[in-house]
């Protein structure tokens, strides 16, 4: 029975493989994409730190299932940083990310913006109205998801970026930020990292 089903799905793939309304095209830009595509559908079946691995990314890095990387040849990536499932990030303006950071699950972080494009009523594919801005995002931060961090933001050192935030402007070395559009809650120093600590310690404690 199983083996019947499986040939039955084997089949059908020929099948669709077969039809006219099956069509593929045979460009550059179609044979650049397709092979992104293809590795982003093996790379389903990888654990997250061999799905970074095959990214090139430095000691320590993962990244979960679902995580899209665009053009991951402009994204400079430190050690130990995590990428949660589902996350978009766009290097085809230049990303950086420091090391041990974390951009949570469904983040998305931009660095080009296609606005114009639709504006100026000109959404064809390569258009001069499309803008890239490098993005970068410092070491010891963590961007909670699901946050939006636009094109050209430089997000510092040691910053909080609070779930369900948008980031349109650049945050400053040991900062927490949050809301639509983000922020300044407060500082981040050695003091209120204590705090953090013996407070998730008390916790723990009680149960």
């Amino acid at each position: 029975m199983g083996k019947n089903l499986k040939d039955d799905v084997i089949e059908l793939l020929k099948s669709i493989w077969d039809s006219e309304e099956f069509t593929v095209v045979d460009s550059e830009r179609t044979r650049r994409l397709r092979k992104e595509l293809l590795t982003r559908l093996l790379s389903q079946m990888m654990t997250d730190d061999e799905r970074a691995r095959l990214y090139g990314l430095p000691t320590g890095c993962r990244i979960r299932e679902n995580a899209k990387l665009l053009s991951p040849e402009q994204f400079k990536c430190g050690e130990y940083v995590w990428i949660g499932e589902g996350a978009i990030l766009d290097a085809t303006g230049g990303l950086e990310v420091g090391s041990h950071t974390t951009v949570a699950s469904g983040c998305f972080v931009w660095t080009h913006s296609s606005v114009l494009s639709n504006l100026m009523m000109d959404n064809s594919s390569g258009n001069s109205y499309i803008l890239r801005r490098k993005t970068v995002i410092g070491s010891g931060t963590f961007i909670g998801g699901p946050s939006v961090i636009y094109p050209g933001v430089t997000i510092g050192d040691r910053c909080v970026v609070l779930p369900m935030s948008v980031v349109t402007r650049d945050i400053p070395d040991n900062t927490m930020v949050g809301g639509s559009p983000a922020r300044n809650i407060r500082g981040i120093d050695d003091v209120y990292i204590r705090q953090m600590i013996d407070f998730e310690r008390e916790l723990q404690s009680k149960n």
